[in-house]
Order: structure tokens, then sequence, then C-alpha cells
């Protein structure tokens, strides 16, 4: 009750009555969408607001049904070999490009090419990474040629891996998986994804860029099911401000948006009623451990720090519901898994993990009555991260722990961490590019330094991430990726805080939408009232 009272402050609530709906031609979709992209190159891509206009002009071998559902897309249809290392997708012999041309297997041998090619500068590469030579490729080592793609004849292409990869057809979904219409290369350059210049394949194309306005994209008259594309055209609009987007969605001037203040869901949920749908995502917050230094390298300090807090009270008081309890590593629904692990104390009281945290930090000499554990939490500024940081320094306080806070912007934060820098508990998230187990449990692999920053490194945890990669039966593997999460959560190198959730505002209009795990919604599967 203390920690509420304290708290309390933290947490605000939006008020007021919607204002009222402006007209809208029902021809336009206003979608918001986070933020302007840095760029519409699929291979020079990195974000979500970037991913969801490409997932609309671009398809890939395969992509996303109305419901996130896994479906095919360029191509018809695929089959794997017995060893589970050669794909050979059949295209669509009617796929087309936005201006008429047809969409041939090389397209997309030159798009693998291209985004492993050092020299493209791709950010998402590892994404192609289980394809046979790419990290060699990638790091310059062997020419772009040697990527273990190949294009038999003009509807024909064969991917060769190094290993087994379940999640394969997934990351053909993926901008990084995009083929590339190669006469636009050729003719513009580094400016071929320009309005004017971008030639797609998916079911929009790009038709005007106004920075800090609006992305528009229309109808593609030549997509091979463009007859069944209900919305004509679409606007894509940048929506940093989250607070000042709600006002917009309440006076009618966007139709959907995709992210919410999450101070402000239970005040929305009050005047926007099923209009707010949360539901869970592909993520998770949590503290990355620096388990080199002491007394953070023993386990009995990390589980005591662990113990000690109270996800519950993150989840709804301080994100408004928009998160849920962590206590696995992995979230709930994944493809190719067991129900996730979870770690000691879930069924416990908050007063009886603190005594339980009390007693471990005390076989350490820390704790009530022992020396006083000093930790610095490093995060990225936002208010919602604020509020997290100062919520676990006050659980913390009565096991004895000083905690200060060190606070940059995202750019400087994951930047400082990829970089090496010193800290002790750092927040880290993690938002999956596929629906499997491996996608959040490489991250703490020995020798991923671009994520493993606390350079947690466990020779047991390795032989059973390889002993996954290589195993064929997708059920042994699921048990092999749950062991090896048993062995995460008893290590603790981060230690998960929350799960994300997915958090929409659905206006009137639209039609079609479908919560899901993946969060994805492509626009040709919508529709809106007259």
């Amino acid at each position: 009750m203390r920690r509420r009272d304290v708290l309390a402050g933290l947490v605000g609530a939006a008020a007021g009555a919607p204002a009222p709906a402006r007209a809208a031609g029902p021809a336009i979709y206003r979608r918001g969408n986070g933020a302007d992209p840095e760029t519409l190159d699929p291979h020079k891509t990195s974000t979500v607001a970037e991913a969801t206009i490409l997932l609309d002009l671009y398809e890939g071998l395969s992509t996303y049904g109305p419901d996130g559902a896994l479906v095919p897309g360029a191509a018809a249809g695929w089959t794997t070999s017995a060893d589970g290392l050669t794909w050979t997708f059949a295209l669509r012999p009617d796929g087309r490009w936005s201006n008429g041309d047809p969409v041939v297997a090389e397209d997309f041998v030159h798009g693998f090419r291209r985004m492993l090619d050092p020299a493209t500068g791709a950010k998402y590469a590892s994404v192609l990474a289980p394809i046979r030579n790419a990290e060699a490729v990638n790091r310059g080592a062997m020419p772009v040629g040697a990527v273990g793609v190949a294009a038999p004849d003009p509807l024909t292409v064969v991917i060769t891996l190094e290993q087994p990869t379940p999640y394969f057809v997934e990351l053909m979904t993926h901008q990084a998986s995009t083929p590339v219409h190669r006469p636009s290369l050729a003719r513009h350059g580094e400016a071929f994804s320009r309005p004017g210049n971008l030639v797609s394949n998916g079911a929009y194309l790009l038709k005007d860029f106004s920075p800090n306005d609006r992305i528009t994209a229309v109808r593609n008259p030549h997509y091979r099911e463009a007859g069944r594309v209900a919305i004509p055209q679409v606007e894509y609009i940048p929506t940093p401000d989250l607070a000042a987007a709600v006002r917009r969605f309440a006076a009618g001037e966007i139709d959907s948006l995709d992210d919410l203040p999450a101070d402000q869901v239970r005040a929305l949920k009050g005047r926007f009623g099923e209009r707010v749908v949360l539901n869970p995502a592909l993520g998770v917050l949590a503290l990355m451990v620096n388990v080199r230094k002491r007394p953070l390298d023993d386990v009995r300090v990390r589980r005591a720090l662990s113990l000690a807090l109270d996800r519950e009270f993150l989840a709804e008081a301080v994100w408004g519901e928009t998160m849920l309890p962590a206590y696995s590593l992995t979230p709930a629904g994944l493809d190719n898994a067991l129900p996730p692990p979870v770690m000691p104390g879930r069924d416990l009281s908050p007063l009886e993990r603190e005594d339980a945290a009390i007693a471990l930090l005390r076989e350490t000499g820390y704790g009530p009555g022992g020396k006083p554990l000093a930790v610095e939490l490093r995060y990225n500024i936002t208010d919602n991260n604020r509020n997290t940081m100062v919520a676990i320094a006050d659980m913390w306080r009565p096991l004895n722990v000083a905690t200060s806070f060190a606070a940059t912007d995202a750019k400087t934060h994951f930047a400082y961490l990829r970089d090496g820098g010193p800290f002790d508990l750092a927040r880290m998230s993690w938002i999956a590019d596929y629906a499997d187990p491996q996608n959040f449990l490489f991250l703490v692999e020995s020798g991923n330094d671009g994520f493993n920053s606390g350079r947690y490194a466990n020779p047991a945890y390795d032989a059973l991430m390889r002993d996954a990669a290589r195993e064929t039966d997708l059920a042994a593997r699921a048990r092999i990726l749950y062991r090896a999460e048993e062995v995460f959560l008893a290590d603790l190198p981060w230690i998960p805080l929350l799960h994300y959730r997915h958090k929409h505002l659905i206006g009137p209009r639209l039609r079609g939408f479908t919560p899901n795990l993946r969060g994805v919604s492509p626009t040709r599967w919508l529709s809106l009232a007259p």
C-alpha cells in the first residue's frame, strides 16, 4: 500500500469528452503510424513505423493474413528438403510490379544479395543469417554471389540454409527479404525508393511523402489481387506525440492508432470503450545485468533484486495495464514452443518475495543489517521508463539498496550498451522479429555482443542453443529451448520485468481489424464503412 501511495503522483489520467467527429472521405484510410520513416529503402529500414508502410508496399515470398497468420505471398507455395536445409519457393505466375513488369525469381535473388552486401549497410542483415554464407558475405569475407540463393528459372527461388530453421518462412515476410525492381535501382541508384521512383510489388504503391505530415500510398493496379483490395488510398500519419494523436483520433482526423499513452489508457477506455484494443505482443522489457561486476556477479544478488520486484504493480499502476507481468524471458503464444517456464517466486505474495530477497542478500553480506548495496540504473528517457525506474528503486529500498540513475535519449542509451560502456543494470527491451523462442533466447548467447552487453557466458546455455539449432524435430527442439530458458531463469543475466501488449485505438469507420500476437494488420485486408 505504501508503494502505491508513494508513486500515486507518477501515474496520470486523461480526462474530458471526445471532440465531435470530423467528416472524412470514405476512400482514404488515415493510419496513425508512430514516426516518419528515415528511409523507405526496404534494405536500410529498422523501425516498426517503416515496417508497417513496407508491408503494404512490398510482398515477400510469404506474408501475413488478416489475423496475423503466415500465408503465401509472392510465392504460391514452398517445399522443404528432408534435412530442412533447402527451401524451394514457387512464385505466382501473375506477380507484377507496380509498373506492370513481371516479378521474377532473380528479383528476389538480387534483393537478398543487396541486403547482405556490406556496402548496403543494412541494419537488419542478421534476419537473413540462416542462409548459407550470409554472415560471411555480410562481413566481407565472401563475395555476394556466394549467398545461398538461386533462381533456376524465372518462377523458382531456391534458398539453402546453414542449419535447419523452423521459423524461416516467417523471415520471408520481413522487409529484409523483399525483392528489388532491378531497372529502377539501376536507373535511380539510392534514390530508387523516393516517390515517383519507387516500383513496388505489394498491394499499394507510393504516391507522396510530406515529411512531418503524411505518406500517401494508393492501390497498386497491377497487384495480383487488386480487385480485392478495398481501400484505394492510405495515409500514414506520424504520431510521435501520442496525447496529440489521441486528440486527432477523437476529432475524426485519424482512423486508427497503433500506440497509446500508457498513463491515459484507463481514461481512454472510459471515453472510447471497446475501441481501445489491448492484446499480448511479442516483446519483453527487462533489466540487463552486468554479470562481470561485483557483487552483481553473484547470482544470489541478482535473484534477490528480481524477487523484490512487484511486477503486477508495474504493469497495472505504472504502465496502466498496457503491459503484462513477466516471469519469463519469452512471452506466451510463440510458435514451435512449450509454455515458457517461470522464475522462482511467481506464486509468492509481494511481502513473501521481499522476505526471500532479504534472506538471499544477507547470505552475501548485503541487505538490512549488512553492507549497503549501491547500484546504478541506466535507461532511455520517457515518462514511463522514468516512472518504472523510480518504482523499482522504491521496491529495492527495504533491501538496503541505494539506487542512482543515469538517463539519456534512446539513441545514446543503446549505443552506449552496444559499444561496451560500463554499467550496473540497464533497461533493455526487445520486440521479436519472428514468433519463435530462439528470437529471445539468442540475445544472451556468449559472443552476441550487440545485445549481450552484460557479457553473460554460460557454456551449458550455449550448448543447449547449439543443440536446438541442429534439431529438426520441432517437439524435441521446443524441449531443448525450454531447458535453455530454465538455465536463463536460474542465472538471471537479464531480469524480466514486463511483457508488452499491443495498444490500439480503432475508429468507427475501420472494418476488418483483427488483434494478433504479431501486431500486424496489412491494409489490404481492411475496409472502410461508407
